[in-house]
């Protein structure tokens, strides 16, 4: 397919760009959050943490409003390609922040009519789950690096990562069922589409037990184990630079197709993607991809 398209295309010139602008050094803004710290370890890499270390990263109100806002932002940042999410701390996360879930209860709970109360509940959860789903509505790749502890609202929210991976003392737990409630905020739609087995799927929900890092790896829950925190990090961030260095066009059609067509039959999903390359077709990146390919050249590509 490369020399199909190099065929087609080497007698392209592609579009002027102003010299150097491709290879000149970026300047980038990084959000600022309470709960997350953001950095840029590589060019077009952006390091998502969680951080709150003291409360073992778990999953407060202000957290679950800047998971939406952070991955929304970095979805629209033209210098942001690819995201690597991790914890600081002891674990990855212990779960749901239970005092700001409490706090949160009661303020609804002085709401009388049920009625009125149950909308309250309804935009409550629904702001819960808009924190998770942005890491899947992000058009930038998001891969997750699980160490120690990845509990209750820790598998929702990696199982809206595109690629997941943990180190050897990983372990995952499915804890809602534990505390009385129904996963609501993407684990029961999410996992078992990742998994692969809805026997399976349905044991680590209704027991709760825990997964550790080789059955997780068994299981397809992720890819890759790496034996500590900081190894997991300094190699993840090296596949996500690998992927940064790649089209942003190729790589966000690509995701967004994925994220489509994985709740649709095959046929929507051939449709759609025949929709995006009609216009995918005619950018400058297969051009470059391809004469890099006959050239045995590494091709470069503007941010998108």
């Amino acid at each position: 397919m490369v020399f199909q398209l190099a065929r087609s295309f080497v007698l392209c010139t592609p579009a002027k760009v102003a010299p150097g602008a491709l290879s000149r050094l970026y300047s980038t803004e990084v959000p600022q959050f309470e709960t997350l710290a953001v950095s840029v370890p590589k060019k077009n890499v952006f390091h998502v943490e969680m951080n709150r270390p003291k409360q073992l990263n778990t999953f407060s109100m202000t957290m679950w409003k800047e998971l939406d806002d952070c991955f929304s932002s970095l979805s629209d940042n033209s210098e942001c390609r690819v995201i690597v999410l991790s914890g600081r701390g002891k674990h990855f996360t212990g779960g749901i922040d239970f005092k700001s879930f409490l706090e949160e209860g009661t303020k609804l709970d002085d709401i009388e009519d049920v009625g009125r109360r149950a909308r309250a509940f309804e935009k409550f959860i629904t702001k819960c789950q808009d924190g998770i789903s942005a890491l899947e509505n992000c058009v930038k790749p998001v891969l997750s690096v699980v160490h120690s502890a990845c509990v209750g609202a820790g598998v929702d929210l990696i199982t809206a990562a595109d690629m997941r991976y943990c180190t050897e003392d990983s372990w995952f737990q499915v804890k809602e069922v534990d505390i009385g409630l129904a996963a609501d905020v993407g684990t029961l739609q999410r996992l078992p589409k990742v998994v692969g087995n809805t026997s399976t799927v349905r044991e680590l929900i209704f027991t709760a037990r825990k997964v550790m890092s080789k059955e997780a790896l068994e299981l397809g829950l992720v890819s890759r184990i790496y034996p500590n925190q900081e190894t997991a990090i300094k190699e993840v961030l090296e596949i996500a630079d690998s992927i940064a260095k790649k089209s942003p066009i190729a790589i966000q059609n690509s995701k967004i197709n994925l994220v489509y067509s994985q709740s649709r039959p095959n046929k929507d999903g051939l449709y759609h993607i025949n929709l995006i390359n009609q216009a995918g077709l005619q950018s400058e990146d297969p051009k470059r991809g391809a004469m890099a390919a006959v050239t045995k050249s590494v091709p470069e590509y503007e941010n998108l």
